[in-house]
């Protein structure tokens, strides 16, 4: 079982987040109050803590949120990047459907010109929520497939 490190939201997109305490992720919403949120397929993003750590031991300073990451997620058991769009996280009485695994950046972003990479594109997933709830760092998220 893997664990929610960390929960970063912003109001637009393309910016880095900022961690924060929790939040409600809405059905067929996304997170309250995150600029991803909408009626689309990318309403949550998801970064492997250990993604993170690997791009700080070559050398970046970077903080949660720093790729435009929604949730940290630590020791799911497997690269986020291999799950199957279709798959289903559940993070306590939360479940998430996974939509899409990287992306295509056209340009770079805030993101890029201030650490001189991004991460998300290649190694984050997005999802959207089936059934939302409130969520705080340390809750549990397992394949619920």
């Amino acid at each position: 079982m893997g664990v929610v490190k960390a929960i970063c939201i912003s109001e637009r997109k393309g910016t880095a987040k900022q961690e924060v305490p929790e939040v409600y992720l809405a059905e067929n919403w996304g997170i309250e109050g995150d600029a991803h949120a909408g009626n689309w397929h990318r309403q949550v993003s998801l970064l492997a803590f250990e993604e993170i750590e690997d791009f700080r031991a070559r050398g970046a300073n970077v903080d949660f949120g720093a790729f435009g990451e929604n949730l940290i997620v630590e020791g799911i058991g497997t690269p986020l990047k291999v799950l199957p769009v279709g798959t289903h996280l559940q993070l306590g009485d939360i479940l998430l459907e996974v939509t899409q695994i990287g992306k295509k950046c056209h340009d770079h972003c805030a993101i890029y010109d201030a650490v001189g990479d991004c991460i998300m594109p290649r190694e984050g997933i997005f999802a959207r929520v089936l059934r939302g709830g409130e969520l705080r760092p340390g809750a549990p998220i397992v394949i619920a497939d």
